[in-house]
């Protein structure tokens, strides 16, 4: 017997109306497949043609799910194509009606139901009998069904459509109803506005007027973005509750929820919604496992066509992601209100974040505008250049370098002293004040944002588990005795061991990698340094240490960039095998990881320069060789600071221009057209692909989401390169600020019409990395203390100035810095290449360093300049840390955390609900005593009437005997 005679029930499309089918009917009747009783307006179905509506146009999609639809075989018709689509989703109606009716029945009757996907009538609910189908879409068919009639009973309703004009995909559209989503929005305790709105109180007085003034003056940096309320009046907000609806404004229910609202909603219900496979699978599970093949909520609507319906991703796209607006503000509240509270506090924290780079780079302008004005002021560099001036050089290179003139490190030495002056000791304080005061000026933008948010009082409730922590505590479970099934694993830190010591393991290797290719980079400038100077071209000789260090510079950019790619898959991997609980716990355990590996990985080379390069050398003579043939390589006179500056500004603007921008613009637009060229390859006739698209199918073509950690760890590195080695580099902040310009309005793009839309996720701060950028600003004061002490020639000059200068002047610095060599006490086989390269006889060559000169009684043996000079380093270190920690304590509790007006209002609002409360209390209390007396009132009038009837009926008795009686 079939399936429709087993059941009772006439499939033909004019058998009846919706209320006389069955409940198990009624979703493919929602789905399309016939059809529709209710008649559509015009309106309703050109919204529906966006794909922003159910086939009703009533009900709005608020989530899609996509799966892989098998092809039709060859030769059959897209109408064939359909109707077997239908009778697919007719049969698996079908079973799941008479499912529901056996339910009831007896468990063997049960039992026996259960083979029934083994039958024939299995055949024709995965399709024609005729047709071979592939057992693993037949598992991932039955899976969908389980899952699907899982949220059905979660109360959600769904539309399948496979009839698109993208081949071989499916949609199923999710709409959650009313009652649904106030059942969810209560157990998420959503924060939703009431009718209660109060007045913000305003700032009076001198600070008012003052700041009427700079709102004026700032009003046409504001985006033009509609405000539903004035910006003084706030609705009181309260945790949403089904038994106190009459406090919200419910009058338009369709708008109540908001469209993100909705989405996330139902991404709760899709994560808590499970089917029973192997073991325990949800959403992400299917996902992972092709069951589904994306999952991703709606954008509203169109941006770029001018008919477009307004919308707030047009007004985003119009207003925020446009590269003419560069100069506006953001629109923080429609970027919170479209992508949710996470994506929104990110973009207020890059904004922020960007404007406090404006005064730190003017400051850092300012400090190399000082540096030119004086560099001809510079007496070292002066004694350097001058033309009388005839102090011999040892070689730089054994063998094939010759003696040469400290007069030609002239071009060095005055660029150096860019860098390289006092005004850079006083940038290193500033940056570090400015990087205590960007922390805590954050601190407070985000209890603002909180408390404009409603977000004051959330707490992070505990995530749900992933699927392969449930997939894993389940092996553990039946790798036990059968005894022990009852009692609830988990996994512990000895089920994790394998897992901590790969992670050791791996990043030691990690970092290892990263050291050896800084070494083979070492091995590249000493052996091309060597060769450069056997050319026989003039000008590649007298050009070899700004050419080695160029290219030595982009080399270690490209490795950089290479390793960051490599590091990021590296640490995902690393992350996956310690199977953590939660996605909270993913996240952080991922960001921590890729943080340490691309932090060693940008900033190895530059610690390398700074601190290592040019001090294990040794001298003249005794000289330290690598594989006893590479000598170490030396800074040039002017110091290492400049070739740090060259490293420095090479890497930072090249990861700015090639993986920040361009990858980004490029690597999204490249997946975006391979998604769409493969899609047009299998599929659909002419006439088709010239019809418009669904808004679901549009959307499938963007990239998916993948998260806010590469735009925070971008960011966190270029903190790091600001702050880190300003000393050396003055003009960070400004090229980190005109890359954050045009990185704000990149990512806007990215989000409004690049990517698929995200979930929204609310989030009170930023997490994680406010700590990595609390470890990045107290790492950068001693690293810059190192770099003034060590790197650059600041405290030689001042130990010179102030205890060995004759007239205590600069006069003779350069002299009392270079140490004796006696050119007969070099190694046999290491002399110059041309002792008469010169034109005379050399005898004595000079090197940089504090050494004993050849006739002292200690010949080439540190002198006790340098253990001043050492000493002096090292004290400044110490003095420098701590002064300037104190300063950033002083500046962190000067500035309070909580603005006085947010925390006066957070009061107010406390005060105002809590009175709310007392009303209502008050109300129901006034309601229930009213009732009251009306019903005593009416006791005492019945009572009152009854005594009245009964000595009434007494005299009517007298009356009548008396009448009687006459």
């Amino acid at each position: 017997m079939t399936e429709e005679a087993e059941v009772g029930v006439d499939l033909s499309p004019t058998s009846g109306s919706e209320q006389q089918a069955p409940h198990f009917l009624q979703d493919v009747i929602f789905h399309g497949k016939f059809k529709l009783l209710k008649s559509l307006t015009p309106e309703e179905n050109t919204q529906c043609q966006h794909g922003l509506y159910f086939h009703d146009g009533q009900r709005r999609v608020d989530y899609v799910l996509t799966y892989h639809v098998k092809k039709p075989a060859t030769g059959r018709t897209s109408r064939q194509s359909t109707h077997l689509l239908t009778e697919n989703a007719v049969a698996r109606s079908l079973r799941r009606g008479r499912n529901e009716h056996l339910r009831h029945h007896k468990k063997q009757k049960a039992r026996d139901s259960s083979t029934l996907p083994s039958s024939p009538v299995a055949d024709v609910e995965l399709g024609c009998p005729a047709e071979t189908v592939n057992g693993q879409e037949d598992h991932k068919m039955f899976r969908r069904e389980e899952f699907e009639g899982k949220l059905r009973d979660m109360g959600l309703e769904l539309e399948k459509d496979e009839d698109t004009k993208i081949a071989g995909v499916g949609f199923v559209k999710i709409h959650a109803p009313w009652n649904i989503l106030c059942r969810e929005a209560e157990l998420m305790k959503l924060k939703m506005p009431t009718k209660k709105v109060y007045e913000v109180k305003q700032l009076s007085g001198v600070v008012e007027k003052i700041s009427s003034l700079i709102s004026k003056v700032v009003e046409p940096l504001h985006p033009h973005v509609e405000e539903h309320q004035p910006k003084n009046i706030k609705h009181l907000s309260h945790t949403f509750s089904r038994e106190k609806q009459h406090l919200f404004d419910l009058s338009d229910k369709d708008y109540f929820f908001d469209s993100k609202t909705k989405s996330s909603i139902v991404f709760e219900i899709l994560k808590r919604t499970k089917c029973k496979a192997k073991y325990s699978m949800g959403i992400t599970s299917l996902l992972g496992s092709g069951v589904y093949t994306a999952a991703y909520p709606l954008h509203d609507g169109d941006i770029n066509e001018e008919s477009a319906v307004p919308n707030d991703r047009k007004l985003l796209y119009e207003e925020w992601a446009n590269y003419s607006v560069f100069y506006k503000y953001q629109p923080i509240g429609l970027i919170r209100k479209y992508f949710g509270e996470k994506i929104g506090l990110y973009f207020a924290w890059l904004g922020l974040y960007t404007q406090m780079l404006i005064p730190a780079s003017l400051v850092g302008v300012i400090v190399f505008l000082y540096g030119c004005a004086t560099v001809d002021d510079n007496l070292p560099s002066m004694e350097i250049c001058h033309p009388k001036n005839n102090i011999t050089m040892c070689p730089l290179c054994d063998r094939v370098c010759s003696y040469w003139k400290l007069s030609t490190a002239c071009g060095t030495a005055r660029a150096s002293h860019l860098f390289d002056n006092p005004a850079t000791v006083f940038f290193s304080i500033f940056m570090a004040l400015w990087a205590a005061m960007f922390m805590e000026h954050w601190k407070r933008r985000q209890m603002r944002l909180n408390y404009e948010w409603d977000l004051t009082g959330f707490e992070d409730e505990e995530d749900h588990p992933r699927a392969e922590y449930e997939f894993r505590v389940m092996q553990k479970t039946l790798s036990k005795d059968q005894k022990s099934h009852h009692k609830i694993e988990k996994l512990t830190c000895r089920d994790r061991l394998p897992a901590y010591m790969t992670n050791i393991v791996m990043m030691l290797l990690m970092i290892g990698v990263t050291f050896a290719i800084v070494f083979g980079v070492i091995l590249y400038r000493i052996s091309t340094k060597a060769a450069l100077h056997m050319s026989s071209n003039p000008v590649t000789r007298s050009h070899v240490q700004l050419t080695v260090k160029t290219t030595a510079a982009i080399i270690n950019l490209v490795v950089i960039l290479i390793l960051d790619e490599v590091y990021g898959a590296v640490a995902r991997w690393l992350t996956v095998l310690e199977v953590p609980k939660t996605d909270k716990s993913f996240e952080e355990r991922l960001i921590f990881k890729t943080f340490i590996l691309k932090f060693v990985n940008a900033f190895t080379p530059i610690i390398y320069i700074a601190f290592f390069r040019g001090r294990l050398v040794g001298r003249p003579g005794s000289y330290l060789y690598v594989f006893e043939s590479y000598r170490m390589e030396e800074c040039a006179h002017g110091g290492c600071l400049m070739e740090l500056c060259i490293q420095l500004s090479i890497t930072m603007l090249g990861k700015q221009l090639i993986q920040n921008n361009l990858f980004e613009i490029g690597v999204p637009k490249l997946k975006k057209l391979i998604r769409y060229i493969r899609s047009k390859q299998g599929a659909f006739q002419e006439e088709e692909r010239q019809k418009k698209l669904q808004r679901y199918e549009t959307d499938h073509f963007l990239e998916p989401f993948a998260g806010l950690t590469p735009e925070y760890m971008e960011m966190i590195i270029q903190f790091g390169f600001v702050t880190l080695f300003v000393a050396s580099f003055p003009l960070a902040p400004l090229f980190a600020l005109l890359n954050n310009i045009i990185e704000i309005r990149l990512d806007a793009k990215k989000f409004v019409s690049e990517l698929r839309r995200p979930v929204a996720a609310r989030a009170k701060d930023i997490g994680i990395w406010y700590n990595l950028l609390r470890g990045v600003a107290n790492v950068a004061v001693i690293i810059n203390a190192f770099v003034i002490s060590f790197t650059s020639d600041f405290i030689p000059r001042m130990v010179y100035q102030y205890m060995y200068s004759p007239d205590g002047s600069m006069h003779g610095f350069v002299n009392h810095t270079l140490s004796y060599f006696n050119v007969s006490h070099f190694q046999e086989g290491k002399e110059a290449r041309d002792p008469l390269h010169l034109g005379y006889h050399v005898e004595m060559c000079r090197y940089k360093d504090y050494r004993e000169p050849p006739w002292s009684a200690t010949p080439y043996e540190i002198s006790k300049e340098f253990w001043a000079v050492l000493a002096v380093r090292l004290a400044f270190v110490i003095v420098f840390q701590n002064v300037v920690m104190l300063m950033s304590d002083v500046v962190d509790w000067l500035i309070p955390d909580i603005p006085k007006d947010i925390s006066l209002q957070i009061h107010k609002e406390k005060i105002l609900l809590i009175d709310l409360f007392m009303k209502e209390e008050q109300g129901k209390t006034h309601t229930v005593e009213s009732s009251a007396s009306v019903g005593g009132k009416e006791k005492c009038s019945r009572s009152t009437n009854n005594n009245n009837s009964t000595m009434a009926h007494p005299r009517s008795g007298l009356h009548s005997n008396s009448t009687k009686s006459l």
